[in-house]
């Protein structure tokens, strides 16, 4: 086999979040097929949310992703306070914010020195890297357990928290409680600055995309739980507009509806696009760091995400340590939100991008319709570009074009850029059965 035939599969994906393959098939020095294949089965939560009482998708939502449930509480919840009316606000929206900083913290920690770093140091995993330089791995642990604690502290556990509901928590911390995580951010926020630079020292392959990039944008601060859905060529809408500007649909090689815009165009969502959509609501700590490192107002090869991400860890810890020494606690641990018919809109800043919930219940308050939008499901098709403008690049670089193993590795690499969280995706699969009654397809 030459680099002008060949074809591989790697048939499952490793340092990612769920069940993918990857598929790539080039035919006389042209790529042919490039397929991110998403073989997960499919877990159909908007279908078994028909029906439920319209408090429940904030504890009903946040068990699709053990990495960032905050992500669809938060979402749940506000697309119900919107339908009927409510606004969070105060020291209540702080809690919201803070404890969306602790997911920030963990989720990108996690993938930072576990999923990604490997792929640019030569490891095969995490666990490898330890055992040559245990106090990097070390650091890493401490880091993410500063955003579990964040986590267990507001949310009640740091998986699938248990202390948020609509309108706010069951219980607010005192303010002492909070104090206890002061040290430790100090702590965390030389630590996540001491891993944005070793990040800064990893050989980064050439990429440059051109994707349009699209998160949420808040006019005081960066985006995180609420804000107007933007992009760097022009859209600017509410939440509630999302339906009239975004699609999903179906491919035959993956279990998850892939998103696009109306029409027909990939768009970027993640830490990439908040960056660039948001930079200047970034502190100049975090702006100055990025100089360092040489991330600039837009950085468009997602190999260097690594860095954004690390950045994004540091802004999470520094406004974290804002809210805590800002805080007082609340008179009320929540405000009421009453059954109303009607639709709700909610769409905040996952860890990997905007995550849209559109919920519409009766005059009980009972779910009629339920449309959950997470952010890797929106990421496929530029992925999937991504990894075809590498391969076309690969091809023509005479020195790297017969190193198939090489190529395989480097796409691999490519798809992990976005922490594809794959089992976030495979929320629905349209089923037929035919006139003779045979198995659904």
């Amino acid at each position: 086999m030459t680099h002008k035939d060949m074809s591989f599969r790697v048939p499952v994906l490793a340092r990612v979040e769920g069940e993918g393959a990857l598929r790539v098939v080039v035919n006389d020095g042209k790529v042919d097929t490039v397929r991110l294949e998403i073989y997960e089965p499919p877990r159909f939560f908007e279908a078994f949310l028909r029906g439920r009482n319209y408090q429940e998708p904030v504890d009903i939502t946040a068990r699709i992703c053990g990495i960032c449930p905050v992500a669809y509480q938060m979402s749940a919840a506000q697309a119900m306070e919107q339908l009927a009316g409510v606004r969070v606000d105060g020291q209540l929206r702080e809690l919201r914010r803070l404890l969306y900083c602790g997911e920030w913290i963990e989720s990108h920690v996690l993938h930072i020195g576990f999923l990604h770093a490997p792929d640019f140091l030569g490891y095969h995993s995490g666990v490898h890297i330890a055992a040559d330089h245990p106090e990097r791995i070390e650091q890493v642990l401490q880091l993410k357990k500063v955003g579990n604690d964040i986590m267990q502290l507001i949310g009640g556990r740091p998986i699938h928290p248990v202390n948020v509901r609509l309108g706010g928590f069951y219980r607010a911390p005192e303010a002492t409680e909070l104090d206890t995580l002061a040290e430790p951010l100090r702590w965390a926020r030389k630590a996540a600055i001491e891993l944005i630079r070793w990040t800064a020292t990893f050989d980064f392959p050439a990429l440059e995309i051109d994707h349009e990039f699209v998160s949420l944008r808040h006019p005081d601060e960066y985006p995180i739980c609420e804000g107007r859905i933007v992009s760097d060529r022009g859209l600017d809408i509410d939440v509630s507009s999302f339906g009239e500007h975004f699609d999903e649909i179906h491919v035959a090689h993956s279990t998850a509806l892939h998103g696009r815009q109306r029409g027909g165009e990939t768009y970027l969502t993640g830490p990439l696009a908040r960056w660039a959509n948001n930079y200047d609501r970034l502190p100049p700590l975090v702006q100055d760091l990025a100089d360092e490192v040489g991330v600039g107002r837009v950085e468009r090869n997602p190999f260097r995400s690594i860095l954004v991400r690390g950045l994004e860890v540091l802004y999470a810890v520094v406004e974290a340590e804002r809210i805590i020494a800002g805080y007082t606690r609340p008179a009320r641990p929540f405000v009421d939100v009453p059954a109303r018919a009607g639709t709700g809109h909610g769409c905040t800043e996952a860890p990997r991008g905007i995550l849209y919930h559109r919920y519409e219940t009766d005059d009980d308050g009972v779910i009629t319709s339920a449309r959950i939008v997470p952010p890797t499901a929106q990421n496929q098709p530029a992925i999937e570009t991504d990894l075809r403008q590498l391969v076309e690049g690969f091809l023509a670089n005479s020195a790297e074009a017969g190193d198939v193993a090489l190529l395989e590795q480097r796409c691999e690499t490519a798809i992990r850029n976005y922490d594809p969280c794959i089992s976030c995706a495979t929320h629905f699969l349209s089923v037929t059965v035919d006139d003779g009654g045979s198995a659904p397809s």
